[in-house]
C-alpha cells in the first residue's frame, strides 16, 4: 500500500534578538527538516512584523511561511522540533483541505 501524503502549511516566528545569520540558520534548519521528510511546495520569507501581543516581552518577530507535503505523521515531529529549539517564539502547522 502506498504511503498517503497530505498538504500542510506552517509559520515560524523566530526571535528578531538573533542575529541575521542566526535567524537565516533557524529558518535553513526547518527547510531542510521539511524537506528530509517531504516535499516543499513553497517557503515565503515575510521577514520582521509587529506581533499582536508581546510573546516573551518581545514585540517583533521574524515570520517565515512554508507550504509542504508529507506523510501524516510528520506534522507533529515538527511541532515538537519547534517547541524545544531556541530562537522559536511561535509556530503553527495546520493541515490543508484537500
Amino acid at each position: 500500500m502506498a504511503e498517503r501524503i497530505e498538504k500542510y502549511e506552517t509559520v515560524m516566528i523566530i526571535n528578531t534578538k538573533l542575529s541575521d545569520e542566526e535567524i537565516a540558520a533557524v529558518s535553513q534548519k526547518f527547510q531542510t527538516l521539511i524537506s528530509d521528510n517531504g516535499t516543499i511546495e513553497t517557503v515565503e520569507e515575510w521577514g520582521k512584523r509587529r506581533l499582536a501581543y508581546p510573546i516573551e516581552d518581545e514585540t517583533e518577530g521574524y515570520y517565515v511561511f512554508i507550504e509542504f507535503a508529507s506523510a501524516p505523521e510528520f506534522p507533529a515531529e515538527l511541532a515538537r522540533v519547534y517547541n524545544i529549539t531556541d530562537g522559536i517564539l511561535r509556530s503553527l502547522v495546520v493541515a490543508k483541505v484537500q
